[in-house]
């Protein structure tokens, strides 16, 4: 039988995967070279040309490495490129952008207590933005200022700030950290394919045509790479970030990504500092430790104000919503989720030992859930996923309830796509 909410899944979770091991071989290569690259020794009779050298030992053997800053007197017979971790890790992450924020735009990525966007419209900001603003940091990093990386590095942490905080203006929590994540990837894979990949290729002509390489090249792929190397630390926590609602899901979200930038600065520094034999910069820690508790304090002071958990729901129901209230059997689910999920998935909690909304997800009103209907179908119908453990007893009869009522719902929508109706 014909379900794509299944396949839809299924294809996510394989893009996910992807995405996973591509970003693990491109981060640990990354880490690998920046550290390598620190620990360089200069020392007596190296080739010509030679920057420095590093003996390591790891798999039961010895490897000798050299690095020429510009390059050597003669071309390698064999010469090894680090590139398809990059384009890979960018190609699947948009891949996944697309499965689950553009396709599922109406539940992800709009908020419409933020902004009433056409689906249209909220895909157009998120490929739009991700454009402008490699175009910006690359002009940026073309002018004068790169010959200043610090004032250049505080403006980048600048335009970082001001993207955080236009993300949360339209889009949910969980898009507008993932957003960042993918604006910052963005740069990231856009400095490898569009700078360093070109410079290196570059060298490589001059040195097969026998001409000597200009050492700016180098020079330039050395800033952005250097860029990448602070930037991977963020990216990795937006990433993960929409896992955990006190990371995406209150007030101060924008703020809250901003701080971790700079926590992702100071780890960074850190261990930069220690590879380069430059002595261990406690002082990092502490930096770190003091920022991810303002983080920690941020996440949870709405918590003990005077918040009013239904201003969402005073917003008018979106007319698809209305729609799937309206459907034949939903009456019967509503029953389900408010007697099975919703005294933990509520403003309110009344669980013991839940304080919010697990993933911030609400089942409390009819339109939260007609907007999880997906989520429903999925977690509490087709498996067993939810409740966690079965600790409100749903029966196998309420679960084969849901799946009837969101094939129903799912066949639908495919009659009406066909017959070209609202």
């Amino acid at each position: 039988m014909y379900d794509f909410a299944v396949i839809t899944e299924w294809l996510a979770f394989a893009v996910r995967w992807v995405h996973v091991i591509t970003a693990m071989a491109w981060i640990g290569s990354s880490f690998y070279f920046i550290a390598l690259d620190l620990g360089l020794r200069k020392v007596p009779h190296l080739p010509v040309g030679a920057h420095g050298e590093e003996w390591q030992v790891h798999g039961g053997g010895f490897y000798h490495i050299q690095k020429y800053l510009v390059a050597p007197a003669n071309m390698p017979e064999h010469l090894t490129w680090f590139k398809w971790e990059s384009y890979s890790t960018w190609l699947s992450g948009a891949a996944l952008l697309i499965l689950v924020y553009w396709s599922g735009a109406e539940l992800y990525l709009i908020d419409y207590s933020k902004a009433e966007l056409q689906v249209w419209q909220a895909i157009a900001i998120s490929a739009g933005s991700l454009t402008v603003g490699w175009l910006c940091y690359d002009a940026l990093c073309k002018s004068k200022l790169g010959e200043r990386p610090t004032v250049l590095m505080v403006l980048l942490f600048g335009i970082l700030v001001l993207m955080s905080w236009g993300y949360n203006q339209v889009f949910t929590g969980r898009a507008a950290m993932l957003h960042l994540g993918a604006f910052t990837a963005t740069i990231m894979t856009a400095n490898v394919f569009l700078i360093i990949m070109p410079n290196q290729r570059i060298v490589v002509k001059d040195l097969q045509e026998g001409r000597t390489p200009d050492a700016k090249y180098g020079k330039i792929a050395k800033l952005r790479s250097t860029h990448n190397n602070y930037l991977t630390l963020p990216v990795i926590f937006l990433m993960l970030s929409n896992h955990y609602p006190l990371a995406f899901a209150t007030d101060n979200t924008w703020i809250i990504a901003c701080l971790v930038f700079l926590m992702g600065v100071s780890i960074r520094h850190y261990f930069n500092s220690s590879h380069a034999r430059k002595g261990e910069p406690i002082w990092t820690w502490v930096i770190t430790s003091i920022l991810f508790v303002a983080i920690m304090w941020l996440s949870s002071r709405p918590m003990y104000e005077d918040y009013d958990f239904e201003a969402e729901e005073a917003a008018k129901m979106p007319a698809h919503l209305e729609t799937v209230v309206a459907s034949a059997g939903f009456g019967d689910v509503r029953d389900i989720v408010l007697g099975r999920c919703s005294m933990c998935h509520n403003a309110e909690p009344g669980w013991e030992g839940i304080h919010w909304p697990p993933k911030n997800v609400r089942l409390d009103t009819d339109q939260q859930i007609a907007k999880n209907a997906k989520l429903i179908y999925l977690h509490a119908g087709l498996s067993r996923a939810m409740p966690p453990g079965n600790v409100t007893w749903m029966e196998d009869e309420e679960r084969a309830r849901i799946v009837h009522w969101y094939r129903g719902l799912a066949a639908v929508d495919r009659r009406s796509a066909a017959l070209d109706l609202p």
